[in-house]
């Protein structure tokens, strides 16, 4: 879709959200009540079995299913409206599974680079984590990260290609002028290798900013 039509038709789209955008049978809301079920299905009953050292990950669901394909529709089919009900999802199971230590993460989305940014219109990380931070009354840093370097696509490489891909590819954003005294929560779409959050962390801490982990929505295999 060329990009100077994408704003049209989200804002046809405020309007006439009359179909569901897997099914197409007529809905009121964003995704129909028989699709949002089958969404439901992909949630871990325990989001919390990653959180811990040394990358501590809390994931709402499954990456496959239903879930796989509501993540691609986000990213290639232009739906950023599903992506903040995602984030809703990711905050209520934070809610409900809250990892052990009492402190008021700041919430920091994995960014994309301003090439990927522009022809997307919209980065999905930072749509999920505004719908996390409604839920959940955590404070959302938007630019606390920026991608300085245009990386390869991670799902065609192996573990080793990732970390190379990768390397010095982020660097601390305007949002950190000065440095939070609160720990970070890094939020992101999927986790798989843990690539991504890996060398996120790196710029972070090097900058004498403490990262408390990783919140994802799906997470693919044992775990970019």
């Amino acid at each position: 879709m060329p990009t100077w039509t994408r704003p049209f038709k989200n804002l046809l789209n405020l309007f006439l959200q009359s179909n569901c955008p897997f099914c197409q049978r007529p809905t009121t809301t964003e995704i129909c009540l028989d699709c949002g079920r089958r969404l439901q299905q992909c949630h871990l009953a325990n989001p919390k079995t990653l959180w811990k050292q040394p990358l501590p990950v809390f994931a709402w669901g499954k990456y496959g299913g239903m879930l796989k394909q509501t993540l691609a529709a986000i990213k290639y089919d232009y739906h950023p409206e599903i992506a903040r009900i995602l984030g809703q999802y990711l905050g209520q199971a934070w809610i409900s599974h809250p990892p052990e230590d009492n402190s008021q993460p700041i919430v920091v989305p994995i960014p994309l680079h301003k090439k990927k940014l522009k022809e997307r219109g919209y980065n999905q990380a930072q749509l999920i984590a505004e719908g996390f931070c409604l839920v959940t009354g955590l404070k959302l840093k938007s630019q606390g990260l920026q991608r300085s370097k245009q990386t390869n696509a991670q799902f065609s490489l192996s573990v080793e290609d990732r970390k190379q891909n990768l390397a010095n590819a982020f660097s601390l954003g305007p949002g950190f002028l000065h440095l939070p005294k609160s720990p970070i929560l890094l939020v992101d779409d999927i986790y798989t290798t843990g690539a991504t959050a890996k060398s996120a962390i790196a710029t972070l801490e090097n900058s004498g900013i403490k990262v408390r982990g990783l919140a994802a929505v799906a997470m693919a295999g044992q775990g970019k």
